[in-house]
């Protein structure tokens, strides 16, 4: 099993004394983030929309280690999340890692309707990743040193199922926006900042709806935490997470069937199509 030490060795922007900031960071997956970073000995900066709960992550993280820095934020308005940037730059200087995590996963219904919600949900999944990009990755670069941009998606961002239009326009947004951060990062002269999209699997968060306990199906925030960090040591751009019921093997079939829409002509998600459930099954069999 790979240490913490060997892998801040490898990744050097997870160096103790580096600063990590985490939106989403009062539970689940940013939470566990955050306490795994602090544990590393590195400055915590946790972003969530305020009240109890941020307040108790906040001492949950600081009695790790550390110094930590909790800043009620609605990283939907570009404004606060500028000065979040101004407040973390004040007290702990040049950030190494930042985790656009916040998002929420609430159904808005229809494409026809809702309009407000649908657009409630966008700002905080979508945009909320790219004001956090905007208002930190220039002084990131400008610092010169190592630094790592993590975007967390979602599969449902690429295969897309029926259920919540609204989260997977989202989820395909940040899939896209990612991908071309880590082009534009890697043609930026002189840039050691890398961009990362995570994709969990099925995960026990504040999202999993119906669940007062973790499901045996589901991850753990820290199984996902794990996974992310092994999958960057080996400077994996698509951080594919498995969870305890579906393997990647599953998972790679399943995107490739998406793809496949495209390719051979079929009907939009058309593994959920009545003239197509039996090739689906076939396909996935093989």
């Amino acid at each position: 099993m790979t240490t913490d030490a060997e892998i801040q060795t490898a990744l050097p922007a997870l160096a103790s004394g580096n600063v990590a900031v985490v939106t989403g960071g009062a539970s689940g997956i940013g939470l566990a983030a955050a306490k795994r970073f602090a544990a590393m000995g590195m400055k915590i900066v946790l972003a969530d929309i305020g009240g109890a709960r941020l307040d108790e992550a906040g001492r949950a993280v600081a009695a790790i280690g550390g110094d930590v820095l909790a800043v009620a934020t609605d990283v939907s308005e570009a404004d606060e999340v500028d000065r979040l940037a101004e407040k973390v730059g004040a007290a702990f200087g040049a950030v190494s890692l930042l985790m656009n995590n916040a998002g929420v996963g609430n159904n808005p219904g229809k494409p026809w309707e809702n309009r407000d919600a649908w657009k409630r949900l966008l700002a905080i999944n979508f945009w909320g990743v790219v004001h956090g990009v905007e208002a930190f990755a220039p002084s990131m670069l400008a610092s010169g040193k190592p630094g790592l941009i993590i975007n967390t998606g979602s599969k449902q961002g690429i295969t897309t199922p029926p259920g919540n239009l609204a989260y997977n326009v989202s989820k395909a947004g940040v899939k896209t926006f990612t991908e071309g951060l880590a082009h534009a990062l890697r043609n930026e002269p002189g840039a050691k900042v890398s961009a990362h999209l995570l994709i969990p699997g099925f995960t026990y968060t504040g999202l999993t709806e119906g669940a007062t306990e973790k499901p045996a199906g589901a991850w753990t925030g820290e199984q996902v935490i794990d996974f992310m960090l092994s999958s960057l040591l080996r400077s994996d751009f698509y951080i594919l997470c498995p969870d305890n019921e579906v393997a990647r093997t599953t998972d790679e079939k399943r995107m490739a069937w998406a793809i496949g829409d495209i390719i051979e002509n079929r009907p939009a998600l058309s593994r959920w199509h009545p003239d197509h459930k039996d090739a689906f099954a076939a396909f996935m069999n093989r």
